[in-house]
């Protein structure tokens, strides 16, 4: 009947390095790419095609070359919003996409009484049913609600940015059972960044890794090609870019952390490699920034890494108590920072107040990270005077 391509979680411009940014450009690339060279019949992107609802320009210009290249292959492209790419206004990107001609958004529905109608999109004998994702797992009510305007004879699809029960593991979200959703002969899923069928409930993995932790988990991104005629329909496709070096180095003592860190790297070939480098454990001499990361960085760069990522999550200080003893406990915060500053004495002390009260900023809807924290950056800045 059909071969289409299962893709979620691209997450165009999550990445804040350049580097990786540009690597998941080029995964998202190789993906569609693949899907041409296939000759697939259609695509489905199930979700967080991009990170935020709005992308950088950069982002955008890149995405709309690698769409004009599947349009121009006359193959058509399906898609819902994902919890990352959805909007509470409802305006995103994804519009765009739409109006350029480059996709169809196939959510589309109707309210009767208690249920919620999702009207198909039929494309050759198939019929593509999708709910987007939303902020917080608001769309798992939804669901429940869900039922489908029936296609009779036709090959069902249901396209959903969810977190299925089977799946979520031990994770502390909430989750939709299959059981409660209208029946399918497929389930395109996406959100969760793992590879996972279960029946005909699919999860393909994102299509790059998002973090250090995916990128020392997964390695590479991966898609889906579905063959509703063959009985082995599901091929699992790699999208492999650079290969990962994962180092952990646990250490006690910041003084000789530098030179253990460069001794582990020289042992290894990193060549055009992601070094994915996890520092971790207490420190009971020196503090975190004693390690010259810049000359570990210059260390990479000499051996011709393609990039040193590093994660610092875990290497603590070892904790000191603070004595204060506090009069007011009505105004707790206040007091302290009295007490504190009369017996630490320095200029900085009429700045705690007002640098904490910076920190009390909320992040906003649909605000990206690195915005956020480009904002309190500046924010501090005033403070400071810098």
């Amino acid at each position: 009947m059909a071969r289409f391509a299962h893709i979620s979680d691209v997450h165009l411009g999550g990445w804040k390095q350049p580097e990786l940014q540009s690597l998941n450009l080029e995964s998202f690339r190789k993906c569609i790419d693949i899907c041409i060279d296939e000759n697939l019949d259609f695509v489905l992107i199930v979700g967080d095609l991009f990170d935020s609802a709005y992308p950088p320009i950069e982002i955008l210009k890149e995405t709309f070359a690698i769409f004009k290249k599947l349009k121009e292959s006359k193959i058509p492209c399906f898609l819902i919003a994902g919890s990352h790419d959805y909007s509470a206004s409802g305006k995103t990107f994804l519009d765009v996409l739409e109006k350029a001609g480059f996709c169809k958004n196939v959510f589309s529905f109707e309210e009767r009484e208690n249920s919620i109608i999702l009207n198909p999109t039929v494309y050759q004998g198939v019929a593509i049913y999708g709910y987007p994702g939303k902020k917080s797992s608001l769309e798992i009510e939804d669901l429940k609600r869900v039922k489908f305007q029936d296609a009779p004879g036709l090959f069902k699809i249901f396209m959903l940015h969810t977190t299925l029960d089977k799946a979520k593991g031990t994770l502390p979200i909430e989750s939709i059972s299959s059981e409660e959703l209208p029946a399918a002969d497929y389930y395109a899923l996406g959100h969760l960044h793992i590879d996972f069928q279960y029946q005909n409930f699919v999860y393909p993995g994102p299509v790059f890794p998002n973090n250090f932790q995916e990128l020392e988990d997964l390695q590479s991104g991966s898609f889906y090609i579905i063959d509703t005629n063959s009985l082995n329909s599901l091929s699992r496709i790699e999208l492999k870019t650079k290969d990962v070096e994962a180092i952990e180095i646990k250490i006690n003592d910041s003084t000789y952390a530098t030179d253990r860190i460069i001794e582990e790297i020289n042992k290894r070939d990193v060549e055009d490699k992601i070094i994915l480098l996890r520092v971790k454990g207490e420190l009971e001499n020196g503090k975190v920034s004693d390690i010259n990361f810049q000359k570990i960085n210059e260390l990479a760069k000499a051996k011709k890494a393609y990039f040193i990522l590093r994660n610092t999550h875990e290497l603590k200080t070892k904790e000191t108590e603070l004595e204060i003893k506090v009069q007011n406990t009505e105004n707790i915060e206040e007091e302290t920072i009295k007490i504190y500053s009369s017996e630490n004495p320095s200029n900085l002390n009429k700045l705690i107040a007002q640098l904490m009260n910076a920190l009390s900023l909320d992040k906003q809807e649909d605000e990206k990270t690195i915005i956020f924290e480009n904002r309190l950056i500046d924010e501090f800045k005033k403070i400071i005077n810098f």
